[in-house]
C-alpha cells in the first residue's frame, strides 16, 4: 500500500475537536453563502442595474464552478497534502469575497462568485477527507454529524444574516461577512490540522481535468437553464449532448490511465456506491424542499427576509437532534436500518407537508419541517460515514470529491426538475382574468411577482389566487419528494450493506472493511 504522510497522529489529541470546530466554521460559511446572495439579489440588481440574466449568473457562477471542480480538487488534496489544499481553498474563497465586496459592476460580481466557487470546490471535499485522519473510526460518525449540521445551519442563517446586514449596511457586506469566518478557519487549519497526503498519488491529468470541468460544468449549467428555456430548447439539448460526450470521454480516459481522476473501482465497491446513491437521493429530496419553502414563507405567509430565515430553523433543530443520535443508532442497528429509517421519516415529512393549505399557518409548517430535519440527519450522516469508511486512506480526497460532486448534481437536478414542475402548476392554476397581457405574463413568473402585480393593481383576488396556486404546486412537489424518499428507502433497505466492521490494529492506517465490497 502507498505510504501516507503524517506529521503526527491526532486521533487521541484533544485539539482534534478544536480542529473540527474550524472545519464546521468553514462549512458554515459555504452553507450560508449558498443562500445569502438570494436575499441580496433584488438590492444588488437595483444598485448595479443587473438584468434578470445577470442576476441568475451572479447566483449560478458559484454553483457551476463549484460542481465542476470538486473531483480535481479532491485529487490535488491527495497529492499535495489535504491541509495545504484546504488552506489554499480558504484563501481563494477569501480573495473572492473581498473582490465581491469591492465590485462596482455586474461582471465583476459574477467573476468574484466564480472565484469563490473555486475556493468552495477545494474546501468541501477536503474538509470531509481529513476527518478519517483526525478521528478514530468510532468517532467519525459524530464528527461528520457536526460538519453536516454546520453546513445545513448555514442555509437558514444566510437569509437571517443577509436580512440583518442589508437593513444596516450596503450590499457588499454580504461578501465581507465571510472574511472573519474564513480567517478563523485558515488560522485553525494552520495551527490544529495535521498534514495528510500521498506523494505517490497520481498527477492531475490535464485531459481528465478538461473532461471533468467541461462535462460537469455544462451539465449543471444545462440543468439550471432548462426550466427557464424549456427542456426541448435546442441549446439545452445540445448542452446535455455535449455533457454526455465529455463525461463519456472522462470515463474512457479513466480506464486508460493507471491512476485515474474518476476512480471507477470505487463505484464497484458496494459500500461506497450505494451509500453515495443514498446520500445523492437525500440531497435531491432536500433541495426540492428547500426550494419551495422560502417563497411560501415570504409571499404566502407574508414574512420578511429575516423572518423567513428564522422560520426555517426548526429543520436545523431536527437535523442537530438526528446528527447526535444517528451514529449510535447506526452502530446499534446497522447503517442500512438507520438510512432506510431516515428516508421513511423524510418521506413522512414531505407527505405531511403536502397537506398544507393556504389557511394552515406556520405551526403546521414548523411541525413537518422539524420531522424533515430529523429524517435528513438520520439518513445522510450514516450514508456519508459509510461511504467515507470504505475509502482507502490514500484516496480519501478523490473519493470525497466524487461523493460531494454526485451530491451537488443531485441537488441541481432536484431544484431544476421540481422547480419546473412547480412553475408549470403555478402558471396553470393562477387566475389572471381581466389583467392586461404583459401583467398577466409577469404574474405567472412566480408567486412573488404575482403579489407585486396584485399590490400594484389593488387586486385581492389575484393575491388569493396566487397563494392558492402556489400552495397547490408546493403540495405536488412535496408529494413527488415523498414518493422519491420512499423509493430511496426501499432501495436502501434492499441494497445498502450494513455497517462495515472496522478493525484497527496498532500502526494500521486504513480501516479494514469486513463487508465484501466487490459484488455491486
Amino acid at each position: 500500500m502507498t505510504t501516507v504522510t503524517h506529521t503526527h497522529d491526532t486521533r487521541h489529541d484533544p485539539r482534534r475537536w478544536w480542529a473540527l470546530g474550524a472545519l464546521v466554521a468553514s462549512m458554515l460559511v459555504l452553507g450560508f453563502d449558498m443562500t445569502i446572495l438570494n436575499v441580496a439579489l433584488p438590492t444588488m440588481a437595483e444598485q448595479l442595474g443587473a438584468t434578470t440574466g445577470g442576476q441568475q449568473w451572479m447566483a449560478d457562477a458559484y454553483v457551476v464552478v463549484f460542481a465542476a471542480l470538486m473531483l480535481p480538487a479532491g485529487l490535488l488534496g491527495d497529492r499535495f497534502g489535504r491541509r495545504l489544499m484546504l488552506i489554499t481553498g480558504l484563501v481563494i474563497f477569501l480573495a473572492g469575497s473581498l473582490l465581491g465586496a469591492l465590485a462596482g459592476e455586474v461582471n465583476l460580481v459574477i467573476a468574484a462568485r466564480a472565484v469563490m466557487g473555486v475556493g468552495a470546490a477545494l474546501i468541501t471535499p477536503l474538509a470531509m477527507s481529513v476527518l478519517p485522519s483526525l478521528f478514530a473510526p468510532d468517532e467519525q460518525g459524530k464528527a461528520l454529524g457536526l460538519v453536516s449540521t454546520g453546513s445545513a445551519l448555514g442555509l437558514p442563517l444566510g437569509p437571517i444574516i443577509g436580512g440583518w446586514l442589508l437593513d444596516h449596511f450596503w450590499w457588499g457586506s454580504v461578501f465581507l461577512i465571510n472574511i472573519p469566518m474564513v480567517a478563523i478557519g485558515i488560522l485553525a487549519c494552520v495551527l490544529l490540522l495535521p498534514e495528510t497526503g500521498n506523494p505517490a498519488s497520481p498527477r492531475v491529468d490535464s485531459l481528465s481535468t478538461a473532461f471533468t470541468v467541461g462535462g460537469l460544468g455544462t451539465l449543471i449549467y444545462a440543468i439550471i437553464e432548462a426550466p427557464e428555456r424549456g427542456w426541448g430548447d435546442p441549446l439545452i439539448l445540445g448542452m446535455f449532448a455535449a455533457a454526455a460526450l465529455l463525461i463519456t470521454g472522462l470515463v474512457l480516459r479513466s480506464r486508460q490511465v493507471r491512476h485515474p481522476m474518476l476512480d471507477m473501482s470505487l463505484l464497484t465497491q458496494r459500500g461506497f456506491l450505494f451509500n453515495t446513491v443514498a446520500a445523492t437521493l437525500v440531497m435531491f429530496v432536500l433541495s426540492g424542499l428547500m426550494f419551495v419553502l422560502p417563497p411560501y414563507l415570504q409571499a404566502v405567509l407574508g414574512n420578511d427576509t429575516l423572518g423567513t430565515g428564522v422560520r426555517m430553523l426548526p429543520m436545523v433543530l431536527g437535523l442537530s437532534v438526528a446528527a447526535k443520535f444517528a451514529p449510535p443508532l447506526a452502530s446499534r442497528f446497522g447503517a442500512r436500518a438507520a438510512v432506510s429509517a431516515g428516508l421513511v421519516v423524510l418521506a413522512f415529512a414531505a407527505l405531511l407537508g403536502s397537506r398544507t393549505t393556504t389557511g394552515s399557518g406556520y405551526g403546521f409548517t414548523a411541525l413537518w419541517l422539524s420531522v424533515a430535519g430529523l429524517g435528513f440527519g438520520l439518513a445522510l450522516v450514516p450514508a456519508m460515514t459509510g461511504a467515507l469508511a470504505t475509502l482507502p486512506r490514500d484516496r480519501a480526497g478523490s473519493g470525497s470529491g466524487l461523493l460531494m460532486t454526485l451530491r451537488q448534481v443531485g441537488s441541481a437536478i432536484g431544484i431544476a426538475l421540481l422547480g419546473s414542475l412547480l412553475a408549470n402548476v403555478f402558471r396553470d392554476r393562477l387566475d389572471v382574468t381581466g389583467l392586461p397581457a404583459p401583467a398577466a405574463h409577469t404574474a405567472g413568473d412566480s408567486v412573488v411577482a404575482a403579489h407585486v402585480i396584485a399590490h400594484r393593481t389593488g387586486s385581492a383576488h389575484l393575491a388569493a389566487s396566487a397563494n392558492g396556486a402556489y400552495v397547490h404546486g408546493m403540495g405536488i412537489v412535496l408529494l413527488v419528494c415523498g414518493a422519491a424518499a420512499l423509493v430511496s428507502a426501499l432501495l436502501a433497505a434492499a441494497f445498502l450493506p450494513n455497517t462495515p466492521v472496522v478493525r484497527r490494529t496498532e500502526g494500521e492506517e486504513m480501516p479494514v472493511v469486513a463487508e465484501p465490497a466487490g459484488n455491486a
